[in-house]
Formats: C-alpha cells, sequence, structure tokens
C-alpha cells in the first residue's frame, strides 16, 4: 500500500494490522483513492468496515476542504461519531475554519463533540489564522477571553441581523490588533456597518450567514431529535497544542492565553519563517507568567525556528519545570542579536531531561550549548545537528562535557557534524555514561583516521563494553569497505547486546556486504538484530546481494528498499 519502495519498520503482526487498518480508514473515510481502494471498494466502502478501520484511529482531520464528508458524519453515521468521542485523542485541523461560514457550522459542532463531550486533549493546527486559534482555545484549559471573540459570540447570540464577517480576514485582522492586549468587555463588536447591509439571498449566495458561535448552541442545533442535550455542555481540556505554521498574530493570540493556560502541557510551534526575536521574547515572558503558578502543568515546548542560538537561553529560564526543550535554530543571514547585557545566566539544576538543538548557521556558539549541558545534570536524552563550529575548533568540547555533567545520559543522537578527530572522547564517553542509543549520523566518523580499520575496532572494542545499548546508528559515513569490521561488535566472550544495527546510505557494495554477513554469521549474534542496510548500492550486482542477505545469521531482520541510483550517488558525493 505504501509503494514497493517504503519500508515499514513493525515488530509484531498486530502492530501491521493495526496499520493497514489506519490507512485504509483514512483513504476510504475522507473519499481519496489509490490502486489497492479502488481494486477493493465495494468490500471497503462499508459501515462494517468502517466502523471496525476506526477502532484502530486516534487521531480525528478536520478538513474544512470536505464538509460533504463532515456532514454525512452527524446525519446517517452518527453512529460513527459517537464512536469517535470514546476513541479520538487528537484533532486535526489541516485548514482553516472560516467562522463567518455557513459551511463550517459542521466542523465546528464535531470539534465541540470530540474535544468537549469526547477524550481529544491533543491539538493539531496546520494553518495559521488567529480567530480560529481564539475560538478553539476559548474555555478549553485558559481563562483568558479574548475581547473580539467575546463581542463577536455575544451579537451573534442576541442578533438575528447579518454581522460583518463575510471576509474572514476582516476579524483575523481586528484580533490581530488586539491580540495581545487584556480582556476588555467595551471592545467594539464586529459588525457590518449599515450602509452594507447585505440581504439574506446575498449572504446565503456568498456562503456567509448569522450563526451561532458558542459550542452549546451548535450542540443543540445539530443533535438528534431523540436526543436532546439538557444541561450545560462540558469544556474539554488541552493538553497538547501544536501549530505546524505559526505566525506573528497567532502567536500574539497564544501569548494572550499562556499565562492562565493550566492544562497545557506541551507546546510546539514552528513556523515556515524564522520568528522575530521580539516574538520570541514576548513568548519567553508569557511562559514565565503561567510557571510562576503553582497550577502551571507546562514541561514540553518545542519552537522552530529561532534567529540565533542565544534566545534559547531565555527560553530556559522562562519555565523552571522545563523537562523537554526542542529548539531550531535558522541564521539564513547576520541579524542584530539581544545585548549580552540583557541575558541572565542559565539557572542552575535545570529540571530538563531532554533536549534537541537543530542548527542551521554558520557558526554555533558552542560554549552556550555546554553551558546548558551543565546545568542540566538529570539529561537522560540530547539531539544535536547541523553545529558547525570556526576552522580549527574541534566537537570534542561537546562530548567531553557530556562526559563530565551528564552521567544520566541513556540516548545521543549526533548530525550532521564534524567527529573526525573526536575518536578518544568518544570512547570516554562510552565509559562514562550507560548509553542504551547511539546515533552518529553523517558524523564523517573516518575522514581523518588514517587507519580507519584499526581505529573503527578500537570503536567496536567500547561499544561492547556497554551493556545497556541496544541501539546503534552509523549512517551516511562511508563505512564502505570497512563494514565488515562492525562485526566485531557480536565478537569474543561479552558480545554487544546491540538489537538494531542502522548502516543505511554507506555506499556499501555487495561484495563488503557479503564479507560482512559472512563475518556475522560465524559470531552468531545473542539477540535478533534488525539491520537497515537501506540506500546501499545493492543493484550493482544484484546476485552478490541477494547472496549476502541469504547469508545473514537467521536473526537477523534486514531492511532493504529500492535503490534510486541517482538519488543515493547525489546524496553520497553532498558527504564527500
Amino acid at each position: 500500500m505504501s509503494g514497493p519502495k517504503h519500508v515499514i519498520d513493525l515488530h509484531t503482526e498486530d502492530e501491521a494490522k493495526h496499520q493497514v487498518m489506519r490507512m485504509l480508514f483514512t483513504v476510504v473515510f475522507y473519499g481519496f483513492t489509490n490502486f489497492y481502494v479502488k481494486k477493493n471498494i465495494k468490500n471497503l466502502n462499508t459501515p462494517p468496515f468502517l466502523w471496525a478501520a476506526a477502532k484502530c484511529v486516534t487521531q480525528f482531520l478536520l478538513d474544512a476542504c470536505l464538509n460533504d464528508r463532515l456532514k454525512r458524519l452527524i446525519a446517517d453515521e452518527r453512529p460513527l461519531l459517537d464512536l469517535f468521542e470514546r476513541r479520538m485523542t487528537s484533532v486535526i485541523i489541516s485548514h482553516s475554519l472560516d467562522l463567518s461560514k455557513e459551511k463550517n457550522r459542521a466542523g465546528l459542532y464535531i470539534f465541540h463533540r470530540l474535544v468537549d463531550h469526547g477524550v481529544a486533549n491533543r491539538l493539531v493546527i496546520h494553518n495559521d489564522c488567529p480567530f480560529v486559534l481564539a475560538w478553539v482555545l476559548h474555555k478549553r484549559g485558559s481563562q483568558y477571553v479574548h475581547p473580539e471573540l467575546k463581542e463577536l459570540m455575544l451579537t451573534r447570540k442576541k442578533s438575528c441581523l447579518p454581522q460583518d464577517t463575510s471576509d474572514g480576514a476582516s476579524c483575523s485582522s481586528l484580533l490581530a490588533g488586539r491580540a495581545s492586549g487584556d480582556l476588555d468587555d467595551h471592545a467594539m463588536p464586529c459588525k457590518r456597518p449599515k450602509t452594507s447591509f447585505v440581504s439574506s439571498k446575498e449572504e446565503e449566495g456568498s456562503g456567509t450567514t448569522n450563526f451561532d458561535l458558542d459550542p452549546e448552541v451548535l450542540c443543540q442545533a445539530f443533535a438528534p431529535c431523540d436526543d436532546q442535550p439538557t444541561g450545560t455542555c462540558p469544556r474539554g481540556q488541552i493538553h497538547i497544542l501544536e501549530f505546524s505554521n505559526c505566525r506573528s498574530e497567532s502567536l500574539k493570540v497564544l501569548n494572550s492565553a499562556l499565562p492562565t493556560f493550566f492544562s497545557l502541557r506541551s507546546l510546539i510551534l514552528h513556523s515556515y519563517l524564522t520568528f522575530k526575536d521580539s516574538d520570541v521574547l514576548d513568548l519567553a515572558r508569557s511562559l514565565r507568567q503561567l510557571s510562576e503558578s503553582s497550577c502551571s502543568s507546562l514541561t514540553n515546548l518545542s519552537v522552530c525556528a529561532l534567529p540565533y542560538t542565544k534566545l534559547m537561553k531565555f527560553l530556559l529560564n522562562a519555565n523552571s519545570k522545563m523537562k523537554s526543550l526542542h529548539v531550531g535554530i535558522n541564521t539564513v543571514v547576520p541579524c542584530t542579536q539581544v545585548p549580552e547585557s540583557d541575558m541572565s545566566d542559565i539557572k542552575a539544576d535545570l529540571p530538563l531531561e531532554k533536549l534537541t538543538i537543530n542548527v542551521t548557521e554558520f557558526q554555533t556558539d558552542l560554549q552556550l550549548v555546554t553551558s546548558v549541558l551543565r546545568q542540566a545534570p538529570h539529561l537522560t536524552t540530547l539531539y544535536v545537528s547541523g553545529m558547525r563550529l570556526p576552522t580549527g575548533s574541534s566537537q570534542s568540547l561537546l562530548l567531553t562535557t557530556l562526559s563530565e555533567s551528564n552521567p544520566c545520559l541513556k540516548s545521543l543522537h549526533l548530525e550532521d557534524m564534524n567527529l573526525s578527530d573526536c575518536l578518544p572522547e568518544i570512547i570516554h564517553l562510552l565509559q562514562k555514561c550507560k548509553l542504551e542509543e547511539l546515533k552518529l549520523n553523517d558524523c564523517r566518523l573516518l575522514e581523518r583516521w588514517s587507519n580507519k580499520k584499526s581505529s573503527l575496532t578500537q570503536l567496536m572494542t567500547a561499544l561492547r563494553t556497554v551493556p545497556s545499548l541496544h541501539t546503534l546508528s552509523l549512517a551516511q559515513n562511508r563505512l564502505a569497505k570497512t563494514v565488515c569490521v562492525l562485526a566485531e561488535l557480536f565478537s569474543g566472550s561479552s558480545p554487544s547486546s546491540v538489537k538494531r544495527l542502522d548502516i543505511s546510505s554507506n555506499f556499501i557494495q555487495p561484495a563488503d556486504l557479503l564479507e560482512f554477513a559472512e563475518t556475522l554469521r560465524t559470531y552468531h549474534p545473542p539477540h535478533k538484530l534488525t539491520l537497515d542496510l537501506r540506500k546501499n548500492p545493492g543493484d550493482r550486482d544484484s546476485e552478490t546481494w541477494d547472496t549476502a542477505l541469504k547469508t545473514l545469521p537467521p536473526s537477523c531482520i534486514p531492511l532493504v528498499e529500492g535503490w534510486v541510483f541517482t538519488n543515493t550517488m547525489a546524496d553520497h558525493i553532498s558527504n564527500m
């Protein structure tokens, strides 16, 4: 179903069944199609199948472009909606729900049922729309009430006259202008002037109507005649909020809601554009206000992309309860940075357990990164990608800091970095930390080793001494002919406990893989071993490649996929 070149890494038959059912449900329910669905549509597009497949799905895609599908869900497929209330833990808004359009009432109602009556507490928003954000957050974890939204809801409730919401952007622009202000009971409602009154027929033709935005009114309007709601509808609590494209105006709305957003546990803010430093500083201030309350639940923060690395300091200091931080830094052009005098030192003994740093800049402030690591003694997971240093500098300081300051480290993932002169520090780190996962991808490991096989043997010997290690990745390191040395992981009286080995994208030729397979077979790995061989040139000698795969020990599960010669060559050359 995913195509002949796609590897699905599943461990049990039940996992595979659930994955297939999830994929089929998404395609059939929303009216998408592919070759398999076309061929089997009579058996798939039936109530019994949809009911069975829905039991494997936990996230609902709320797409404003699929209104017909949503309307059927609240009509003849009502039992499915009842099931969704009990099953769906996530709601994804893929297109902005224009609150002025009558056709979107069904979508707003379904959102209300899943979040307020159901169990959904994770919200993912793909399109930037400040007004919709204000509506979905209204009374769902934060005590903040946006003035314009409040006035609009009151106006819609009291008046049957058409309102000035024919253009969703007009409300959004008004909202943007007042988003960062405090609650104002005297805000001007978003009304159409009397001189521009639109007739009912014109209103209907434009798709714009004056309907009540109150979830309780929506609930009464769409409830079955024999099951009218009584009493006040509950309000759900959003625990996880994720933005895939958050811009300044939406961020202003969010910053206003954050200080009392006590139900929020995880906040993920991504943007196609780099955030302005002023936006990041405003976010830090709102986070600090939230953190100062004993009711705060926020422990996970992800922000991409910051304009420069130093802003990470403000985010770390803003939340004293932060256990997980993910930052993306994208310095495309040099920019004016916050003066050093405005920056406070990183707080000591941070509760941070997981840190992810994705960097796209010419030079990274390594001292800043290591200062964070020194203040995070509880760190268990670290991912760093793309960190560039001035010519002549070494990443050895990063590895040394980890050995000295982060004894709890269990998972280390370094990517797109130059570690070619750091073999002693890597070995020392393996002796100091009880790692369970080690991923050194695209780290140019062998680049400066004069005797590549000897140095790689030293690394394998050190890895064997870490009994807790179960995952090892050396992808994109141009291992090529030296791959046979990796079999030494499982040699001797104390073989490695690694259960997953990733050596993808290493330009491993069929003959070299065959030598590796023969050596590995003589050592008999003590555990079932998943071996990732994707993006290696198996087509250079298909017969030898197939022989090598058959020669691997029976306990070895190879992951392979179709080799796209031009793509892989380009990838290989880019790493030379």
